[in-house]
């Protein structure tokens, strides 16, 4: 085996370790950055402010030797403020492509409810086609092409709800909720003990754009049996039950079923598994498939949420 090949695993591992360091009580979180990482998607974190959201953004991009660029979202921003603009040369009368921000490897969009419509939906052709279309000419994004997006739920004077076509855009939607005692007591003295260390920790080396690009390779090499891949089309089919009708306005899509496939792929990568199970699935279900239902106004008013559906929905559908 190729010497590099069998430094992708220590590589992805390491930077686990640098996360999961550095980034008190947000396993679940860091699983979920780095699954959405190797599986080639794009990630929506959503939480309160002040429980790291930014800062794990922030950690994974200082994990990994690639461009990274982070975009503020405020309601007065413009499309081309985050992918570019033509710039006119008066001297020979050309046009000139300034790229924007969007044009890195890892982009983080922060507080993307805060962005109005149009520039929201300036996000929809870079995340699905990793390209922008300028005039009559269209630019390739960098490969690997990572969005990790934040918002907070708690506020809504000058937001914009996110649409169900940009939604469907994120291959996992990750709910944070505000620490518990241990871990409030552990953030304390992590940021406590950087706050009085003279100078910065030694990192480890950054993991490089091949042996990412080598991890992806390998991910999409796990092994997804027939059986697994008849219980994720049962998972998604579910949601489409008529007996649901009265809750499920829209069920989720086909896209749903092929981003389950690949964060399963992924979970078992992490793991050290050359294969996936059921519990992969499972584990990832409500992050996958919930921001892709959208409720009935009934259900809303019962306070009925689309975890509660997907949640139903793997009660009842046996893995195999």
């Amino acid at each position: 085996m190729d010497k590099r090949a069998e430094e992708v695993p220590q590589g992805v591992a390491a930077l686990a370790q640098t996360l999961e360091a550095e980034l008190a009580g947000h396993r679940p979180l860091i699983r979920r950055l780095l699954i959405t990482l190797l599986a080639g998607g794009h990630l929506l974190v959503e939480g309160p402010p002040g429980v790291a959201k930014t800062r794990a953004v922030k950690a994974l991009a200082a994990g990994i030797a690639a461009r990274f660029a982070r975009i503020q979202c405020t309601p007065d921003l413009m499309p081309s403020d985050l992918t570019g603009t033509p710039v006119y040369h008066p001297k020979d009368g050309t046009f000139e492509f300034m790229p924007g921000p969007v044009f890195n490897n890892l982009v983080l969009v922060d507080e993307i409810n805060r962005a109005p419509p149009k520039v929201q939906s300036a996000l929809l052709e870079a995340m699905a086609e990793h390209q922008v279309t300028a005039g009559n000419t269209t630019h390739a994004l960098p490969d690997p092409f990572f969005v990790v997006a934040t918002q907070n739920p708690i506020e809504h004077d000058g937001t914009f709800p996110l649409p169900e076509a940009q939604l469907d855009r994120f291959l996992m939607h990750v709910v944070l909720d505000l620490p518990g005692i241990e871990t409030e007591r552990r953030i304390l003295d992590l940021v406590e003990a950087e706050g009085q260390a003279k100078e910065t920790a030694s990192r480890a080396s950054p993991m490089t754009l091949v042996q990412l690009k080598e991890a992806q390779k390998a991910v999409r090499d796990v092994y997804l049996a027939p059986e697994l891949r008849d219980y994720i089309v049962r998972l998604v089919m579910a949601t489409r039950d008529p007996g649901l009708r009265a809750e499920v306005e829209h069920a989720v899509s086909p896209r749903g079923t092929l981003a389950l496939a690949a964060t399963a792929r992924a979970r078992a990568y992490l793991d050290g598994r050359d294969h996936a199970l059921p519990e992969d699935v499972a584990a990832l279900a409500a992050d996958v498939l919930a921001h892709r239902i959208v409720l009935s106004w009934a259900a809303v008013a019962e306070g009925r949420r689309a975890r509660d559906i997907v949640a139903d929905v793997l009660s009842r559908v046996a893995p195999l």
